[in-house]
């Protein structure tokens, strides 16, 4: 099988159909929230497009350009101001009107607006989530299938089981999983890697059970299964309680988020390609959102949930060129109590620009390198 056979294989049509969908939605809704603050600040917005590249559509409403493009990736909105301009002579100098007149704040609102609208989206994503079936508790790991003719099924272990506690220790609420942080259910794994006698405490049909077995992970060089499928048990919440909840995981998120994106570039600096289960490529995102898709709508409201998420961590990072690194500079100059030259931020911007791209187009090498 070679490269393209083997990308061919990852994906489905109705994944990469999703994919689109997913990823317009999300870049549409940062755009808008752009232009809505912007627009609200009477800052005129030239143009605004749905996809990138050629244009296909044109249509002029309020004063605003509305395109649609061909490539499906996003999107942009040009607006008045924040991209330089010719003076009488041709030079080209910093804008002076519409963004670039605002005062501090007001172009800080313009800029935040972009991440708070995909973080507000995850929220409440979230929140309908675990509204409609639930909130998954971390300390507690639901048996959702056993294996016919398995050791659990010979251990009396059902479909509907909860377990609490591995060796007489309740789980906790997070633990490490092969040197990442995770939640404490997803313990249960580690226990099968370590032979001798255990000890499930199991709640099930609200009686309390101990489960005693001994172990050995491998045999003659093959890996033993004990023959369950689970996941975290899932508990029922009022609406506003999912609302908390969602704004909890979410800031729960943020140092995962942060080392994430902090070992993706200590990767690209030493052009690292092995394979990273935190930052997926675009293939590897449609690759996810294939399997997402042949599972059930809500493995797509799932995946959605990250993507709205990773968008709005991205862009709020303090890298000239993305909303956070814009955002540095207008508190720099409102510090220095004057802005940057146009000089400087332009240098600035172009380097921060030139970065993404290098780091975009790593993820993308290494996606690939995959299928070698």
């Amino acid at each position: 099988m070679n490269v393209v056979q083997g990308i061919a294989a990852a994906l489905t049509p109705l994944g990469l159909l999703w994919t689109v969908l997913l990823i317009g939605v999300a870049t549409f809704l940062h755009e808008l929230a752009h232009y809505a603050l912007a627009r609200w600040q009477g800052v005129a917005v030239n143009s605004f497009s749905v996809g990138m590249g050629p244009v296909l559509i044109r249509r002029h409403w309020r004063g605003t350009e509305w395109r649609l493009s061909l490539l499906p990736i996003g999107g942009y909105v040009e607006i008045d101001g924040m991209a330089p301009e010719e003076d009488a002579q041709g030079q080209v100098r910093a804008a002076t009107r519409g963004f670039a007149a605002l005062p501090a704040w007001g172009k800080v609102a313009v800029l935040l607006a972009g991440p708070l609208m995909n973080l507000l989206l995850a929220v409440l994503l979230m929140t309908v989530t675990f509204t409609a079936q639930g909130v998954p508790a971390p300390d507690r790991a639901r048996i959702e299938e056993v294996v016919a003719g398995s050791t659990a099924q010979t251990l009396g272990l059902r479909a509907g089981d909860v377990i609490t506690a591995i060796d007489g220790q309740d789980i906790p609420d997070t633990t490490l999983v092969g040197g990442r942080e995770a939640a404490g259910w997803e313990g249960v794994r580690d226990v099968l890697t370590r032979a001798g006698p255990h000890t499930f405490t199991v709640v099930s049909d609200g009686q309390t059970r101990d489960v005693r077995f001994d172990w050995t992970p491998t045999v003659n060089g093959e890996r033993q299964l004990l023959g369950i499928r689970y996941g975290p048990d899932v508990q029922a919440t009022t609406a506003p309680a999912a609302f908390v909840r969602a704004w909890q995981v979410t800031g729960e998120a943020v140092p995962q988020v942060i080392r994430s994106f902090g070992d993706l570039i200590a990767r690209f600096l030493t052009l690292n390609l092995s394979r990273d289960e935190n930052v997926s490529g675009p293939i590897g995102t449609a690759e996810i959102v294939s399997r997402a898709a042949a599972l059930s709508p809500w493995a797509l409201v799932q995946i959605a949930i990250l993507l709205n998420l990773s968008l709005a961590f991205f862009n709020l990072l303090p890298i000239p060129g993305l909303d956070g690194g814009r955002i540095l500079l207008v508190l720099v100059g409102a510090v220095r109590g004057r802005p940057l030259t146009f000089s400087q931020e332009q240098a600035i911007n172009l380097a921060g620009f030139a970065f993404v791209m290098m780091l975009m187009l790593f993820v993308v090498v290494r996606d690939v390198s995959r299928f070698f």
